[in-house]
């Protein structure tokens, strides 16, 4: 039976993209089946998993330039049943698509507001008048431009192919290093990995209540590599964290540290260990 995938659709997001190379990662490694399974938005992407839709999603989780992508922390708090099983490093490139004869004559730019935010440089040289709209994902409004000639999409290359779609300008991101990373999450905890991520909420207004979580790492040489704040939405000021840090969850000196973690925490979440992939999107486009 196929391994079912959810991401954010429509097909040839980068979501998607991401997807099919844990896709055939999976394939090559476990001989099984997958079937991918686009989603409006992130967070019925990661809702499908949690309960049982699919057995799988692939979600972003942050970008290079733009930094973390709120929703998919947001809904797993609330999800928090969800373990990470792998990382994936996804280049990012952006396109102008558009069956305008000319940049002159676009009047607006749908996209992602991630896609629309790495551009943002790019946007403001070449179309400073363009009214830009914001969508679920990058490929949402591809199919406006066979019906107004005076729009234009921020998407992939690989959406271009899929929709037979002319390419404008290409590349346009602001920075040519542009990369997201993506989780891929189910129900089970993956066997060792790399890198572990949890979240946690502290007591509001305490001085130091921050700096004892961080010290319990440090203490014992385990390297923190990301740590992102978000509203809890109970009162201004009232903040969960988000933490990855280089070790795996089965070490003893990590499981030391989290029973300790549990004396400076109001709730401790734990997102599992995982290792990280590099995607290379040459290798990819020969597979697809």
């Amino acid at each position: 039976m196929a391994v079912s995938i959810a991401h954010l659709g429509p097909s040839g997001t980068n979501a998607e993209t991401a997807a099919l190379a844990f896709s055939h990662h999976l394939t090559q490694s476990t001989g099984q089946s997958t079937l991918l399974c686009p989603y409006s938005n992130i967070g019925q992407t990661l809702r499908a998993v949690a309960q049982g839709d699919t057995q799988m999603a692939v979600v972003p989780v942050e970008n290079s330039i733009e930094g973390i992508v709120t929703i998919t922390l947001d809904t797993l708090w609330q999800f928090d049943q969800l373990q990470i099983q792998q990382a994936l490093v996804l280049p990012i490139v952006h396109a102008l698509l558009s069956r305008a004869k000319n940049l002159e004559t676009i009047k607006t730019v749908y996209s992602h507001p991630q896609a629309l935010a790495q551009c943002q440089e790019w946007l403001e040289k070449f179309l400073p008048n363009a009214q830009l709209i914001a969508n679920n994902s990058t490929t949402e409004a591809l199919q406006l431009l066979d019906d107004d000639l005076t729009i234009a999409a921020i998407a992939s290359p690989r959406a271009a192919q899929l929709y037979n779609l002319p390419m404008l300008a290409h590349p346009i991101n602001d920075y040519p290093g542009n990369c997201t990373r993506f989780w891929v999450l189910s129900l089970d905890s993956a066997p060792s990995g790399t890198h572990t991520s949890l979240g946690f909420s502290v007591a509001a207004n305490v001085p130091g209540a921050l700096v004892k979580p961080l010290q319990v790492l440090a203490e014992r040489g385990i390297n923190l590599s990301r740590i992102e704040s978000r509203p809890t939405k109970r009162s201004l000021g009232d903040y969960l964290f988000f933490m990855d840090f280089e070790a795996d969850l089965r070490e003893p000196s990590v499981q030391a540290a989290l029973v300790e973690l549990k004396n400076y925490t109001e709730t401790l979440k734990i997102f599992g260990s995982y290792s990280v992939k590099n995607i290379q999107l040459e290798t990819l486009s020969s597979q697809v």
